[in-house]
């Protein structure tokens, strides 16, 4: 019984194709009906709380990830180590998971033929298939989300977040922000599941189909790790997942942002339709159907290689003006770093109780290097120094720090203070109330990549 022949059958009353919304709620019960998918929707909701709020009552912090340093200071930092966390490695393996073994299940159980019997239209199989996985991830993102907030909330509090550039957000704008950035990365995780379903379809029982969006996934962070143009960066889906710190600087960066999501919706799409394709044109009388590699790599594969060569050569020509190479630059180093240590700066000024001072009175600029001055201060690197110059209302000197600067590809910085030590070289600030945490010693910050002009 092939997918041809189906549609060649006549439609008697006792024949009668089962309708869409009647095939997703069947497939929404098979899916929730295996022990894995129950497992990973508890999972989800219980155990991202549990890690925020014990990782909140440890002394020593995840610093090396983006909000890390800040979770003892304000429960929205939880929901935000949990989403980078997630977007590296939970969110491929979920899609592996449910939308990677949609369509294998049957064939390794052989139970497309009573399939196809009962609904008679591989469309609506297809579209039930896909729209119930699609349900099920919608669950386990949500499931993540909330449970790390409700983890944050219970442990630390609903206190005011510290942006990437120093300026402080209030409970209710870093809520709203915290939800935004999990609906961003809605759009990669999609990408992700059309090629989850891609592979299921294309490989069959093969455990490759399984693997394919984990894999994928693996490949296209090893390229976001890499020197690339910015141009070929934005053209991955795979940036969607970190270009949700954008919404966190002020003004938020929202180009890289929309690109990838747009990049990532255009993946979903492509992969969707292959797949569909590929699974009208199956032959189902085969039982031992196992897959076809070489149709899996002509009609699943090269089409999306060519989307990001097209994406890449778009981008190229549109983002000239605004970014070059790497799109990291020492002016727009500079002026990162500038910004974020006056915010920062104040913040330190409130602890101590000082007189207040604004960003404008302290006129705080940069001047930054890459390893030498015979080195083009440019690209990504650890090698980068930084040496901020600001000003307070009647004092004439001026007032000097120096930051070792850690650029990754991506634009974000971990900014380490190297004196002098009443200002950044010691990660306590004695204050009346006694120690605190000195937001002048080690901050996170985020060069605009797609941006030229001046803050």
């Amino acid at each position: 019984m092939t997918a041809t022949l189906t549609h060649a059958q006549p439609h008697g009353a006792g024949t009668r194709r089962a309708s869409v919304a009647r095939c997703y709620r069947f497939e929404l019960v098979k899916l929730v009906s295996q022990w894995r998918i129950r497992l990973l929707v508890l999972a989800c909701w219980i155990a991202p709380a549990l890690f925020v709020a014990a990782v909140s009552q440890q002394s020593s912090l995840p610093v090396d990830t983006l909000f890390g340093r800040w979770m003892h200071a304000t429960g929205w930092a939880g929901p935000l180590v949990m989403l980078g966390f997630a977007g590296t490695w939970a969110l491929p393996l979920l899609t592996s998971v449910v939308a990677g073994d949609v369509f294998a299940a049957e064939d390794r159980l052989g139970t497309w033929r009573h399939l196809l019997v009962a609904v008679r239209s591989p469309r609506r199989i297809f579209a039930a298939k896909a729209f119930a996985s699609l349900t099920v991830l919608l669950l386990l993102v949500a499931g993540m989300a909330c449970s790390s907030a409700a983890g944050g909330a219970v442990a630390v509090g609903n206190q005011p977040l510290v942006g990437l550039d120093g300026h402080l957000l209030t409970p209710t704008d870093a809520a709203v922000k915290v939800l935004l950035a999990w609906v961003c990365v809605l759009a990669p995780t999609l990408a992700l599941a059309g090629i989850g379903l891609l592979g299921s379809v294309a490989l069959g029982r093969s455990p490759m189909g399984l693997l394919l969006p984990v894999l994928v996934a693996l490949a296209m962070q090893l390229a976001q790790m890499m020197p690339l143009p910015v141009a070929v960066r934005l053209a991955l889906p795979s940036y969607a997942f970190i270009a949700w710190s954008g919404l966190f600087t002020g003004p938020a960066q929202l180009a890289p942002l929309l690109i990838g999501i747009g990049v990532s919706l255009a993946w979903a799409v492509l992969a969707t339709v292959l797949a569909y394709l590929l699974f009208l044109r199956r032959d189902f009388t085969n039982l031992s159907y196992d897959g076809s590699g070489r149709r899996a790599v002509t009609v699943g594969v090269l089409p999306l290689i060519g989307l990001v060569a097209v994406t890449a050569a778009v981008l190229t020509t549109s983002i000239t003006a605004t970014a070059t190479g790497s799109g990291i630059g020492q002016d727009k180093v500079q002026r990162s770093v500038a910004t974020a240590f006056a915010h920062l700066y104040r913040m330190q000024t409130e602890q101590l109780h000082r007189p207040a001072v604004t960003e404008a009175q302290l006129k705080a600029t940069a001047t930054c290097n890459k390893g030498s001055l015979q080195v083009a201060a440019q690209g990504p690197g650890n090698d980068w120094r930084c040496v901020v110059s600001w000003h307070l209302p009647g004092v004439q000197a001026v007032g000097q720090a120096i930051y070792q600067l850690d650029v990754t590809p991506d634009g974000r910085y971990m900014a380490d203070g190297d004196g002098p030590k009443e200002v950044n070289g010691y990660f306590l600030v004695r204050t009346p109330e006694g120690d605190t945490p000195n937001p002048l010693w080690q901050f996170d910050g985020n060069v605009e990549l797609l941006s030229t002009s001046k803050g």
